[in-house]
């Protein structure tokens, strides 16, 4: 009999995740025009990171994407904006053969290492790690000793990885979320909300902002949404943040990101006594456009 690997329930904290389905013969087709990835070309069993996006390109929710068969797509995202992502992609159903069902009550998603043999139904590849949507009677069956949910936050930030709550729901342009460098946009699919000013900054202009990795050496806890700035003056709106093993806070915001060219200052932070100053940026596993 196998064992399976301890892993860590994302589903129970203030910030854990949901699951959405999207069920139908029409399930894709409706989500590539409404999501920035290109879902029709996902393979059974593949996944991708998506955008779902405001008409003027920001960001409303990220959502971990899993094509389960040819008429289900399964979507992990925070708990907290399910019902509003249900609610705003219900509204341009129409006539399309599809249907949307909240399973965060009947599911939990469950963090594992990407080596690990588990025995789920529904597993989507993350980075170096694996989510599982499994049943909640055995979501005990995967969390045995499971590790602290830090530890799978840390790991996101040092991958990089942005995540989208309520607090920055619509606060950012999907490439100042680094989504063009995640393959979450797909530039060569067709039309879908926010895709002109999305296309347009990939296109025409340079990107100021993006998302970079930060550390707090001190100070209160960071939230998405709060307001910190760099030793030398620049404004950061914070879009994570996770305890460090090192003490402080390990964290990812989005601010002006290029060196300031010769005699200019670089962007000057709002004088708030609350701002967070951090130390950094830090490396990324992946490369920021120059």
């Amino acid at each position: 009999m196998s064992t399976q690997p301890a892993g860590v329930d994302l589903s129970r904290s203030p910030e854990g995740l949901g699951v959405l389905a999207f069920r139908g013969p029409d399930a894709a087709r409706f989500l590539q025009g409404q999501l920035s990835a290109d879902v029709e070309k996902l393979a059974l069993g593949a996944s991708t990171l998506a955008g779902l996006h405001s008409a003027q390109g920001r960001t409303v929710a990220l959502l971990a994407l899993l094509r389960t068969t040819g008429e289900e797509v399964l979507s992990v995202l925070p708990i907290e904006l399910v019902s509003a992502v249900e609610l705003r992609l219900r509204k341009f159903i129409l006539r399309a053969k599809v249907r949307i069902e909240d399973l965060s009550e009947t599911h939990r998603v469950i963090g594992i290492p990407a080596g690990a043999d588990a025995a789920a139904e529904w597993a989507l590849p993350w980075g170096d790690r694996r989510m599982l949507v499994v049943p909640v009677a055995r979501a005990e069956e995967f969390t045995g000793g499971a590790s602290e949910r830090t530890d799978w936050e840390r790991a996101d930030i040092a991958a990089g990885l942005p995540q989208i709550y309520t607090a920055t729901s619509e606060a950012f342009v999907a490439q100042m979320l680094n989504l063009d460098l995640l393959g979450a946009i797909a530039f060569d699919k067709g039309c879908y909300t926010g895709q002109e000013v999305i296309a347009r900054a990939h296109y025409r202009g340079r990107v100021k902002r993006r998302l970079q990795r930060w550390h707090a050496p001190a100070g209160k806890a960071p939230r998405a949404g709060d307001s910190a700035r760099t030793g030398d003056g620049r404004a950061l709106t914070v879009v994570r943040a996770a305890p460090s093993v090192d003490g402080g806070w390990d964290l990812l915001a989005v601010g002006t990101f290029a060196e300031s060219a010769p005699g200019t200052a670089p962007e000057a932070a709002p004088i708030q006594p609350d701002a967070i100053v951090v130390n950094g940026p830090l490396p990324l596993p992946y490369s920021l456009p120059e």
